[in-house]
């Protein structure tokens, strides 16, 4: 009889903080859970607490919502603060979307509306820089519902673009991540935000839900690929198989 395979040894649990009582952290949540990561989900904007430290964590992951990270609520303010610890502590973090905005935010770049009142909502071109590239493959085309961007803080290495809004993802250190797109959303969850922003997709630069859903099935593949990849580099240092 073959011998049992070695158990996985216990991982800290990976942070998780989402912004709306339905919110989910989709694939994301999937894939660190596939590789052995507890799951501690804390949604400050209902009440919920962020740790002192990361020292009993494996990193942490803020996702994205309707707010703004220049709003004055109580919860954005104290999760843009938060900041200082991952970053003070050199723990993997990273931003998604609005977790992105608010780590530019808590670095002192601006967090602003295209000048033009630009949105993206639905699918765009990504470019990745050289940075980028000698990070990894990036996909082409990604998903975006924002309508809102950052300039790039000081001292952060851009490792991806766009045409609407140029800074796209960007690292800070060694650890630190923002992506400004969306990875993570399952089909569900793309349905869902579609049926639920029905009413943004009349705004300049947005795409009609249809051309959501049939993006999806071109584009969605090399999206969920690099996902995998790039969540190894952020929270295991893993180089792509494809680099």
């Amino acid at each position: 009889m073959p011998q049992s395979a070695e158990p996985r040894a216990k991982r800290a649990p990976m942070l998780i903080v989402l912004h709306q009582e339905r919110s989910s952290p989709g694939r994301v949540g999937q894939i660190l859970s596939a590789k052995g990561y507890p799951l501690d989900i804390r949604r400050p904007a209902l009440g919920d607490s962020l740790p002192s430290t990361l020292a009993a964590h494996s990193g942490a992951v803020i996702f994205g919502g309707p707010m703004s990270a220049n709003d004055p609520h109580d919860y954005v303010r104290a999760e843009t603060d938060w900041l200082k610890v991952p970053l003070k502590e050199n723990r993997p973090f990273l931003g998604i979307c609005l977790g992105a905005q608010m780590l530019a935010r808590h670095l002192g770049a601006r967090v602003a509306s295209h000048p033009d009142g630009l949105t993206e909502i639905g699918w765009y071109r990504l470019r990745s820089t050289e940075h980028g590239r000698q990070m990894m493959r990036w996909p082409q085309m990604v998903y975006h519902f924002h309508r809102e961007g950052f300039d790039l803080p000081h001292g952060a290495k851009l490792l991806a673009e766009g045409d609407a809004y140029p800074n796209q993802a960007y690292r800070y250190g060694e650890n630190a991540y923002g992506i400004q797109f969306h990875a993570e959303l399952t089909r569900a969850m793309m349905q869902s935000w579609i049926v639920r922003g029905a009413s943004r997709f009349t705004m300049p630069n947005a795409q009609r839900g249809s051309e959501h859903l049939e993006g999806r099935m071109m584009f969605d593949a090399p999206l969920r690929a690099w996902l995998g990849e790039f969540l190894d580099q952020v929270f295991e240092k893993k180089e792509p198989s494809n680099a």
